[in-house]
């Protein structure tokens, strides 16, 4: 493990700095070209796994054999695969497993379970990921209901969508991440748990939200080679249930649009936090290019294609989009589709240390609730775990010194 670069110090306190002054940076569809992370066996599909076995001369069934031990056994350590001969053992690690994160430093909450992770990939970019489990027994810091487990991962290094409220995004977007460095996440994450390296002893990973750094749908080609990784069954992938998946968008029509043709009852999670064209063009500037109504009617016809109800996540901000008529005219948005095919998910705004921007006050928040409640839409308040290490909705990447707090290794 390493820690940052003064470098990478002054980047993460020019961010803040950007956050704290309200500035926000420009909207970014497309992606900036720079050099590939090298190549890893999750990135590539089973066709391709086999023309690089027999590329290399090797018997058909070390193909196999290899995807067994990366994603059933979660090893990525050549000595550990000693069904293959040793030479054989390091040309395929040298070839197709190459080192994609590295971990900068862990910073863990909620008396251990919650694990927020820096990682640095080949290129010097950082991302984060946060895994948090839930109910375990005898642990109160862990949360009520059932004992599971959530792995919050990024897509992208930084953010496109600018949208000003949110820390990730005030850095702005430096690249995609690949196929493999998404699942990279994942597999550590179900690595830890199988271990028992949280508390509550060994468990495996339940559900997987693409909610950290990026906007997935803006990654969609690597976004979805990722999810078709984790739900293909062992050991071809990682064996867990597409309902368990949650895939964020900030609302990309057209990417919406695709998703609803894959044939993956995902979980489909739309982040509106406004219900008007006039202020979401500030909160999400994605909105001028897509606005609200597009936004929600793409929303509903994946919830008629999949049978998948959909999400609607909504920040709360103080003074900005709390008042008791932006709740009713966000019922009124959602219900005109009908009932039974949406849940509001409200989650009081985590600010970045110093921002303009904070969470409603409790009286508004009760209000907003009641007001959708009334209305027959389900709506429930988000639980902000791993706020005070900078690791919930909005916060990743955004300050260097809450960084230090409470290092688990």
């Amino acid at each position: 493990m390493t820690g940052l670069t003064p470098e990478e110090e002054a980047s993460y306190a020019e961010t803040v700095a950007a956050a704290q002054a309200g500035r926000t940076v420009p909207l970014a569809l497309g992606t900036p070209r720079r050099g590939k992370p090298p190549l890893h066996w999750a990135d590539l599909d089973a066709g391709q796994r086999a023309e690089a076995i027999a590329e290399l001369g090797l018997p058909k069934f070390r193909a196999g054999q290899l995807t067994r031990h990366l994603f059933d056994r979660l090893s990525d350590d050549p000595d550990a695969w000693t069904d293959i001969p040793k030479a054989e053992r390091d040309l395929l690690a040298e070839r197709f497993v190459p080192p994609l994160l590295d971990r900068v430093r862990d910073l863990s909450a909620d008396a251990g379970t919650t694990v927020k992770t820096l990682w640095r990939l080949y290129d010097g970019s950082l991302v984060e990921s946060v895994l948090m489990r839930y109910g375990v027994p005898g642990l109160r810091a862990s949360g009520k209901g059932r004992e599971r487990a959530t792995v919050c991962i990024s897509s992208q290094a930084g953010c496109g969508m600018a949208c000003p409220f949110c820390a990730t995004g005030q850095g702005g977007l430096q690249r995609n991440l690949s196929t493999a460095e998404i699942l990279a996440q994942v597999m550590d994450a179900a690595r830890r748990l199988r271990d028992g390296e949280v508390p509550g002893g060994p468990g495996r990973i339940n559900n997987i939200v693409f909610m950290g750094m990026g906007e997935p749908m803006a990654n969609y080609t690597a976004v979805l080679r990722a999810v078709r990784g984790i739900v293909a069954p062992a050991p071809e992938g990682l064996g867990i249930s597409a309902r368990g998946v949650t895939v964020s968008t900030v609302g990309l029509v057209p990417q919406i649009q695709r998703l609803t043709e894959e044939g993956l009852p995902v979980t489909l999670a739309v982040s509106l936090h406004a219900p008007d064209d006039e202020l979401r063009d500030t909160l999400c500037p994605i909105n001028t290019r897509w606005p609200v109504a597009e936004v929600v009617g793409a929303a509903h016809r994946y919830f008629e294609k999949t049978g998948r109800r959909v999400s609607i996540e909504y920040a709360l901000i103080r003074d900005i989009n709390d008042q008791g008529w932006r709740a009713d005219a966000l019922a009124n948005l959602l219900t005109r589709y009908g009932w039974g095919w949406v849940h509001v998910n409200l989650i009081p705004l985590n600010p970045t240390p110093g921002s303009k921007w904070t969470a409603s006050r409790r009286e508004d928040e009760q209000e907003f609730v009641r007001r959708l409640e009334a209305r027959g839409v389900p709506t429930t308040v988000r639980d902000t775990r791993g706020r005070e290490i900078d690791g919930a909705c909005g916060q990743l990447a955004a300050t260097e010194e809450d960084r230090r707090l409470t290092p688990s290794s």
